[in-house]
């Protein structure tokens, strides 16, 4: 019988640039990055990322980090314009 694969879940940061596209971060992975020229490029890219990232770990015998239990956070950007600065 075959072995059944873990899944893993993790947290990504899209940024915005500002010639287009999207830079991925993903927190849990130090040093995975990833870059789409849209949400979903940029999303699928990040998978592909990971994926690569985590086989890299394996192959080094490095430990795999397991982002299971972060909660999403939804950010966003505010504008403000104060008075007195």
């Amino acid at each position: 019988m075959g072995r059944t694969k873990k899944a893993y879940a993790y947290q990504i940061n899209l940024i915005p640039e500002k010639e287009g596209g999207y830079t991925v971060l993903v927190p849990s992975l130090q040093g995975c990055v990833s870059y789409g020229g849209t949400i979903e490029d940029a999303t699928k890219n990040a998978a592909e990322a990971i994926e690569l990232h985590l086989e890299n770990l394996a192959a080094h015998k490095l430990p795999i980090p397991d982002d299971n239990e972060t909660v999403p956070i939804f950010t966003t950007l505010i504008h403000v314009t104060p008075s007195h600065v």
